[in-house]
């Protein structure tokens, strides 16, 4: 396994039908046994790790028995958010354990956020050449 991965920006429809560019990463998801392969997108903004409902669902995810007392902010204050421990694998790295607000809001794309993404990865934006990269933290 490599100590880097580099990424192309994605061409993406916004709302409005205009094509933009998003530095989506390829990313498993593994839960009690469930794995899913999608896309997620690292949010320098976001305090939290954000898990749209119907993937934590696809997973396998238990909304009853998870963990409660998460309250998002901005336009997700609205929804319910629980806890939820996930694996995660980006692209080739070696697969991390990464903490998400488990929301009930389905229109919000899986969002990697400070606690704890940027905690685990280092990411470099390089939008001028339409990459990002991505290396786990470095060792003491």
């Amino acid at each position: 396994m490599s100590d880097v991965a580099s990424f192309p920006y994605v061409a993406v429809k916004n709302p409005r039908g205009e094509i933009a560019l998003r530095p989506l990463l390829p990313i498993t998801l593994t839960y009690g046994g469930a794995t899913v392969e999608t896309t997620g997108l690292p949010d320098t903004g976001a305090d939290v790790n954000v898990l749209p409902c119907h993937l934590g669902i696809t997973l396998g995810g238990n909304w009853e028995t998870a963990r409660t007392g998460l309250q998002l902010s901005g336009n997700l204050a609205r929804y319910e958010a629980r806890g939820i421990l996930v694996s995660c694998t980006v692209g080739q790295l070696p697969p991390v354990q990464l903490a998400f607000a488990w929301t009930q809001a389905e229109n919000v794309p899986l969002l990697f956020g400070q606690v704890n993404f940027f905690a685990e990865f280092d990411v470099c934006f390089l939008r001028a050449r339409n990459i990002v990269e991505v290396r786990p933290k470095s060792l003491p």
